[in-house]
């Protein structure tokens, strides 16, 4: 089982969620600052640890050799999210953020989970086999609606390899909205940020 600790969200009876994937050697104590930025009353955050050690914090799965460890993480997070669905949230109201590998995760729950979320954002991340990924997407995964972005100097995953990648889940019938931004890999400040206010926010009540 998955290490998580939950933010409550400042309208106590709120049922909207995020769940938060942090990257390689990071943990979830790298996105306590989101709650504040995001700044949605109605947003609860569950923010994770990824299950392997890795230096100073943690991995989803191993660089060198990923395919067992992705498969293995997918796994903990359907756990993970059906559990939020018995604890009270529902599905269609949770949101799944994900930064480098937390994006591949992301990438992988929005296109295999057999249930429709809010709404996906991965942050300089890429796709795993993104082919297999389109091949194998679930019946719902079209329904999805993801909000990927990406550095123009990333020096870790170039933008070309990201964006042909995406371009591929596009085509395989993906709905995305595809931001590129003048940044390494990192999240670019207040612009960037207001972006993912906006996709969440635009797929809550205002009410």
């Amino acid at each position: 089982m998955l290490n998580t600790e939950l933010i409550p969200a400042a309208e106590a009876d709120s049922k909207w969620l995020m769940v938060v994937l942090h990257g390689l050697g990071d943990s979830m104590d790298g996105f306590r600052w989101l709650p504040r930025v995001l700044d949605n009353p109605k947003l609860n955050l569950l923010l994770v640890n990824a299950p392997d050690d890795y230096l100073n914090g943690f991995s989803w799965y191993d660089i060198a050799t990923p395919a067992d460890g992705v498969e293995r993480s997918r796994g903990l997070l359907f756990d993970l999210l059906d559990r939020q669905r018995a604890n009270g949230f529902a599905t269609e109201q949770s949101f799944l953020f994900g930064f480098s590998q937390g994006c591949l995760m992301a990438l992988e729950i929005g296109l295999r989970y057999p249930h429709r979320l809010a709404g996906l954002i991965g942050i300089s991340g890429y796709a795993h086999e993104p082919g297999k990924l389109v091949a194998e997407q679930s019946p719902v995964a079209a329904e999805q609606s993801f909000l990927i972005t990406h550095g123009t100097t990333d020096p870790l995953l170039p933008l070309a390899q990201t964006q042909a990648q995406m371009e591929q889940l596009q085509a395989g019938g993906i709905r995305m909205q595809w931001e590129v931004f003048e940044k390494a890999h990192t999240i670019e400040g207040e612009a960037e940020l207001e972006v993912i206010r906006t996709f969440v926010g635009d797929r809550m009540p205002a009410s």
